[in-house]
């Protein structure tokens, strides 16, 4: 799992610069923007997480998610950007995708899961930090006291684990496949095998008469053998012809 970690570490730093600057949640933004920002580097990790696919806040009402989605799909279907098709197919996709992904109450519960588990994260370090100075006899002031530093580091924090959740869950799968693939091979083989005593047996069956005939003959003409070899031994004494005197 260390080096799945690492190999998302490094697929993080694509992201990272922006991360420092978190784009204000400007539902104003044109539809090339828009478009660039969903499948901007690190989109995959990004559009993971529904709420920043659509720019909402997680305490967002079900009427102000569809007015959203709304204005979003709008924005950046491909119907509107002629110019652009491809690329406005795949927004316009991430877009139904975390739409549909929030109208779902268990997807919902688990998005809201995870960013509730990236707060408390930050949350429990900068208690840690300020336990630690305190101990040093040093000011308790950290820099996520600061409102929009502590967004940041709970911003980055959330994306860490909607990618680390991701990576499980395809190690999960790709381990289930590897599973079903194992699963597959021995029960063909099975069949294989069951195939193959069936096609003895029933070769054996249909040989049979024909190896008892055999050994029949076989028998018959050993015991032929036989009693010519004796009657050969049981030859009657010749006969002395009486000599008269």
């Amino acid at each position: 799992m260390a080096a799945a970690s690492g190999s998302g570490e490094d697929a993080f730093q694509s992201f990272y610069t922006e991360v420092k600057q978190i784009e204000k949640r400007d539902s104003v933004l044109t539809s090339k923007q828009q478009i660039d920002r969903l499948l901007r580097p690190g989109a995959s990790y990004f559009n993971l997480n529904p709420f920043e696919v659509l720019q909402l806040d997680p305490e967002v009402t079900d009427e102000e998610l569809k007015k959203r989605f709304r204005q979003l799909s709008i924005l950046v279907h491909p119907d509107k950007n002629q110019d652009d098709v491809d690329r406005a197919q795949l927004a316009f996709e991430a877009v139904d995708k975390a739409y549909k992904m929030l109208l779902e109450p268990e997807q919902k519960k688990k998005a809201l899961d995870v960013i509730h588990a990236g707060k408390e994260y930050v949350e429990h370090m900068m208690t840690q930090k300020k336990k630690q100075l305190k101990k040093d006899g040093k000011s308790t002031d950290v820099e996520e006291d600061d409102p929009e530093v502590f967004r940041q580091a709970v911003y980055k924090q959330t994306m860490k684990l909607f990618a680390e959740l991701e990576i499980k869950r395809k190690e999960r799968e790709a381990k289930d496949m590897h599973e079903r693939k194992r699963q597959r091979e021995e029960e063909i083989e099975t069949q294989e095998r069951a195939k193959r005593e069936r096609e003895w047996q029933k070769n054996f069956e249909e040989t049979r008469d024909g190896r008892v005939d055999s050994w029949r003959n076989f028998q018959a003409k050993g015991k032929t053998k036989k009693e010519k070899k004796n009657r050969s031994f049981l030859k009657p004494p010749k006969v002395k012809m009486e000599q008269r005197e």
